[in-house]
């Protein structure tokens, strides 16, 4: 509960539906957009958020730079967790996610019960209470 979700997605059908179920999930969330990897670097520079929904296939950059980029932040910043959104789960697209500094991967579209369950399990393990 609570939560501040940064959703990168350039694509406003897939905002409008990841925001609704997130919104119905879980109570009190605050969901921010970025409609590019550019944008997403931007807002995590000027703003804290619990976790990052990364899309992989975006204009001016894509997910796996805005990745890379938003790890070599400095201090708590560089640790967001970050949960790529793909179509494509290749084994070697996984791979890419994961070497671009991403700690989880979910397919597209969706299962809302499986994203908060990953949500929740990356906020246990990234703040311990």
């Amino acid at each position: 509960d609570g939560i501040s979700v940064l959703l990168v997605e350039d694509n406003e059908f897939n905002v409008m539906v990841a925001r609704d179920e997130l919104e119905a999930a879980i109570s009190d969330i605050h969901v921010d957009i970025a409609g590019d990897g550019q944008v997403a670097v931007d807002k995590v520079a000027a703003h804290y958020y619990d976790v990052i929904l990364m899309d992989i296939q975006m204009p001016v950059m894509n997910g796996y730079d805005a990745a890379k980029a938003i790890r070599k932040m400095n201090g708590e910043k560089a640790r967001i967790p970050i949960i790529a959104m793909t179509a494509n789960i290749m084994k070697s697209e996984v791979d890419k996610c994961f070497e671009a500094g991403m700690n989880d991967f979910i397919s597209k579209p969706f299962d809302s019960e499986d994203l908060i369950d990953r949500i929740r399990k990356l906020r246990i393990v990234h703040n311990p209470a």
